[in-house]
């Protein structure tokens, strides 16, 4: 069967310092010529990765289920999830050895944040001679990010400190940052959403980029309104599936970029002004505007790696919206005192809300024969279990997402004996296509997930 049309995976709607990248539509499927050079195979979307990193542990005794299997029941913390309880596993038994002192003294919030993707033991030091070890992103990275247009996207709620003593002689760095490119070289986090939004859909030389976003603050304009005619032209030669999910996916670009003006609204009176840097006052509205633009970047394959920390570790937000006025950090030493425990809770509820707005978020796309979800590998967890003791075994994560058939969610995995954290990760570079024999302190592939 011959096709009247193709439209290339790497097509874009463009205008002047704008590139809208596409979510996946039906005509972008290989062409014929391709299938007979392949075999008689269908296009298979793309496998992404994502960690989201919350801080000071759990109130383990809420997170961890009483069962395992596919049977269990959720516990407190995560009963938030029950609607997607079908697409994460909840896993018990991973640890993290690097994260503990092994002779280095106190420090386990920023070894906690610097052990988690890299799996090695940060050096003690508030200089600039830090070292921890490449991140499990930055591996994937390196492998395939040239097939993106970003290879990798950091997230963060907190803005980056990169130089200062933070924890007990560690250098900040450590504590602010889960993504490492080289051993003595964290990844910068970028924590405004305006500015993740200007990376995603900015375009041509970084004057013309500077110029629109100016002119479209200036005269309120949107970002649509400079891919009007490119869209409307690819309109015309789309079926009507393929219509209405380019629909759906503008309204969405569109949804999210009202959001983002509504979060600056000082940008209506000072037309002019250059508000990066300016993080959201609304600590929920910042973490669902981030998670829209991770799941925006996904949806248009702008990249399939990315980490996103809700918070740095050690970190002392209060959260008075949902009843607690102290500092997070503080009460996560909870001396086993029932109303420290009873907040901590809170907070940690709070997180898996938001992590559970996300896949939701994720599981609303379709995507080939199921959902964007199915096609992804998301880790949600933290480099300490309980706060008040700073233990780093038996972590609480979650891994969600189908990655591509090849997971089994829907399920409590206990392990049966102490499992290295980053024996997970090579599970997962293994699905990705881009295997490595260690990362870390690994032992092996963590087959049972």
């Amino acid at each position: 069967m011959k096709r009247k049309w193709q439209l290339s995976r790497r097509a874009f709607l463009r205008g002047l310092g704008v590139t809208l990248a596409l979510p996946t539509l039906e005509a972008m499927d290989p062409p014929l010529r391709l299938l007979a050079e392949t075999g008689p195979r269908p296009a298979s979307p793309p496998l992404r990765m994502a960690f989201v990193y919350v801080p000071n542990g759990k109130n383990m005794a809420d997170w961890t289920p009483t069962t395992s299997g596919p049977d269990y029941e959720l516990p407190s913390t995560l009963q938030p999830l029950a609607d997607v309880k079908s697409d994460f596993q909840v896993i018990s038994g991973l640890c993290h050895q690097k994260a503990f002192a092994n002779g280095d003294g106190a420090g386990d919030h920023a070894r906690a944040s610097a052990t988690f993707l890299t799996g090695c033991q940060a050096r003690k030091t508030a200089g600039a001679d830090i070292r921890a070890g490449m991140s499990v992103d930055q591996v994937a990275a390196q492998k395939l990010g040239r097939a993106t247009r970003l290879p990798s996207l950091e997230l963060s709620c907190d803005k980056g400190v990169e130089a200062g003593s933070c924890d007990s002689g560690y250098a900040c760095a450590y504590q602010f940052h889960i993504s490492w490119r080289a051993e003595s070289v964290p990844n910068a986090v970028e924590n405004d959403p305006r500015q993740v939004f200007e990376r995603l859909f900015g375009g041509g030389t970084p004057g013309e980029t500077a110029e629109s976003r100016l002119r479209r603050e200036r005269d309120r304009q949107s970002i649509l309104d400079y891919v009007r005619e490119d869209a409307k032209k690819l309109q015309k030669n789309l079926g009507a599936t393929d219509r209405r999910k380019l629909d759906e996916y503008l309204a969405a670009v569109r949804d999210l970029e009202l959001r983002l003006d509504s979060q600056h609204t000082a940008a209506a009176n000072i037309p002019d002004k250059d508000f990066r840097g300016e993080r959201p006052r609304d600590y929920q509205q910042h973490l669902r505007l981030m998670a829209d633009l991770l799941v925006l970047a996904f949806q248009t394959d702008t990249t399939r790696i990315a980490t996103f920390m809700f918070a740095h570790d050690g970190s002392n937000r209060p959260y008075p919206f949902i009843g607690v006025p102290e500092g997070h950090h503080d009460i996560s030493h909870h001396e086993e005192k029932a109303e420290k425990k009873a907040r901590i809770a809170k907070i940690n509820r709070f997180h898996v809300e938001q992590f559970a707005y996300l896949l939701r978020q994720l599981k609303a796309i379709k995507e080939g024969q199921g959902t964007l979800l199915d096609n992804c590998m998301i880790v949600y967890g933290s480099g300490i279990a309980d706060g008040n003791s700073h233990n780093h075994n038996n972590l609480p994560v979650l891994l969600a997402g189908g990655g591509a058939g090849t997971l089994t969610p829907g399920r409590h995995l206990q392990l049966a004996t102490p499992v290295p954290m980053t024996n997970l990760y090579l599970s997962m570079l293994q699905r990705m296509g881009t295997p490595v024999d260690r990362l870390g302190d690994s032992t092996g592939l963590l087959r049972e997930v």
